[in-house]
């Protein structure tokens, strides 16, 4: 039973910190997009790239992967490559990540019990390791709308599926503010603003209107 009075103004455990998660990002390749016929790519790709932004302005471990990139999918996504130009990129003959050793190494070297990932396409490649990883201990959040599968019904049972398993959905966006949080975080206000100016659409737009008239510092 709740007892109120200790009740206090401090975060939940579930909720995602810049020191409590990673962010893997699977198979964002040429090959798979040209697949991928759940949702707008283009859509998907400004979602990746978001969500890459974000996890750099806040410091957030990143894993990239791809598979087959040289007999089959190609390289990685180059915009998603721009934002993380020095960090290797690991390559994998399996669908699903989580059987490949290297890539679970690079996982476990970051520490984190929170996973956030996103990838193509979501019935393969994302739900395979979420479920796999979760069976081994972790906590998975799965950012839809930076993932994609062959078809609308593909894509939502994946997410159903993974959903049932344990695994949490999330948007980039939704990541990108549940790291900052709190808009007196000044260290992180202008580089957060400035993800969401670009890629957010609507909402970036009302910061940029926002900050016009009402002034540079007004909240996101």
């Amino acid at each position: 039973m709740m007892d109120i009075s200790q009740v206090t103004p401090a975060p939940g455990p579930d909720l995602l910190t810049p020191d409590n998660c990673a962010v893997l990002f699977i198979d964002h390749q040429p090959q798979m997009f040209f697949g991928t016929g759940s949702g707008d790519r283009t859509s998907i790709i400004n979602s990746t790239v978001g969500l890459a932004k974000a996890a750099k302005v806040f410091d957030v471990p990143v894993v990239l992967s791809t598979v087959a990139a040289d007999s089959f999918s190609g390289p990685i996504l180059p915009q998603l490559a721009a934002v993380f130009p020095d960090r290797e990129v690991i390559d994998r003959t399996s669908m699903n990540a989580w059987e490949d050793a290297p890539f679970v190494e690079a996982v476990k070297a970051t520490g984190r019990k929170k996973l956030v990932i996103a990838g193509l396409w979501t019935e393969v490649c994302v739900v395979l390791p979420t479920l796999s990883a979760i069976a081994q201990g972790y906590e998975v959040y799965v950012v839809t709308d930076a993932s994609g599968g062959v078809s609308p019904q593909a894509h939502e049972h994946a997410v159903q599926r993974m959903i049932q398993g344990g695994a949490i959905p999330v948007t980039w966006v939704q990541v990108l503010l549940e790291l900052q949080r709190d808009w007196a975080r000044t260290e992180t206000y202008v580089p957060v603003t400035d993800v969401v100016k670009e890629h957010a659409g609507a909402y970036g737009l009302g910061i940029v209107y926002a900050q016009a008239v009402i002034g540079a510092h007004a909240a996101g």
